[in-house]
């Protein structure tokens, strides 16, 4: 397993717990340096990185999923995938570091390891159109990314 896989395997399971329940994300990190796996600098460097995007811009990321996302209403999306989306989005229009189509593919393989059979389709269709949204990736600013919703 990369190194890049893992610390987005920790972000997962850290923002999957924030949400679930409500622990403040300072712990979190602390929690996960605290696992041997999450220790390695590299792996937490980049998980920290990750996670603290994904938290600090919530508002902004859900956005771009809820204007895409029309039919699924993000209170009731499974807990799993929608941090699964959080994270990729974050990596997709906040981070901007990999290529979309890994971001994209890893996302799926995280819902295919730790979600329901059907999850990987439906990460891949949210992810494949945000991606094909360009004004959704394009926002550096709350301004600009008010404007376009």
């Amino acid at each position: 397993m990369t190194k890049r896989r893992r610390a987005r395997e920790l972000c997962l399971q850290s923002l999957y717990l924030s949400d679930l329940t409500m622990l403040e994300p300072e712990k979190l990190l602390v929690i996960i340096q605290s696992d041997p796996a999450g220790n390695e600098s590299k792996v937490f460097d980049f998980y920290k990185k990750l996670f603290m995007a994904s938290v600090d811009n919530i508002e902004k990321i859900d956005g771009i999923i809820k204007n895409i996302a029309r039919n699924w209403d993000i209170s009731r999306m499974a807990a799993v995938d929608k941090s699964i989306l959080r994270m990729a989005v974050c990596e997709m229009a906040i981070l901007k570091e990999a290529p979309i189509a890994v971001i994209i593919d890893e996302a799926i393989e995280l819902a295919k390891k730790y979600s329901t059979d059907k999850s990987g389709k439906f990460v891949n269709g949210v992810l494949d159109n945000i991606a094909k949204s360009p004004p959704m990736l394009h926002s550096s600013d709350d301004q600009n990314f008010k404007k376009r919703l």
